[in-house]
């Protein structure tokens, strides 16, 4: 097998079962670690290595991607709900009124609905200019795969720390209250009340 056959990936696969069957094999003269004999980018306790950038954007690009989604739906009702605010104190104006009439051509209901259309193209359009920046797009990209880093702990660590800070909180909180109690005792001696 040449160098090249070995770069492509449809011969990883054999590569590693040969790599596998030599490793079992304690006459076998090849030397080397466990993790150079599996898979390009899968380290021995299964997960991927930093040097294949490809697996690990894959599973991250859906959380970019999931942040712009929810940004836009965000960006659109704010849009909405701010442009029938300004709608409906420029309806209640008077002179704005006099100047504009189509400002109280609609009702209240149909500039909520007008609004909202007018806020999810607003939305959709901000969200598409600035997902197609590279360099907030690479932003948005490096956020994510730093978040896909954390360790997060898990139910029982959340619990105990919770637990911690409660009953921390507790006896600093009934300390200065005993605290105060007492000097509010002592001034109250010393001044008289």
């Amino acid at each position: 097998m040449s160098s090249e056959d070995s770069d492509r990936p449809e011969n990883a696969p054999e590569e590693a079962l040969a790599s596998a069957d030599a490793s079992a094999d304690p006459s076998s003269d090849q030397v080397g670690s466990s993790e150079e004999k599996l898979l390009p980018g899968v380290q021995s306790d299964g997960e991927e290595n930093e040097e294949d950038p490809a697996a690990g954007q894959i599973g991250v690009q859906r959380y970019v991607h999931a942040a712009f989604f929810s940004t836009g739906i965000l960006a659109s009702y704010l849009g909405g709900k701010i442009l029938l605010s300004a709608w409906n104190s420029l309806a209640d104006w008077p002179s704005a009124v006099r100047s504009m009439p189509f400002l109280i051509a609609y009702s209240e209901q149909e500039r909520a609905s007008v609004t909202l259309v007018i806020g999810a193209v607003l939305g959709v359009v901000a969200i598409l200019r600035y997902y197609r920046r590279p360099a907030v797009k690479t932003w948005a990209t490096d956020v994510a795969v730093e978040l896909a880093r954390v360790t997060w702990p898990d139910k029982d660590t959340v619990t105990n720390g919770t637990i911690v800070v409660l009953v921390a909180g507790a006896i600093a909180t009934l300390y200065i209250a005993l605290l105060d109690r007492l000097w509010g005792y002592l001034t109250n001696l010393v001044y008289g009340a």
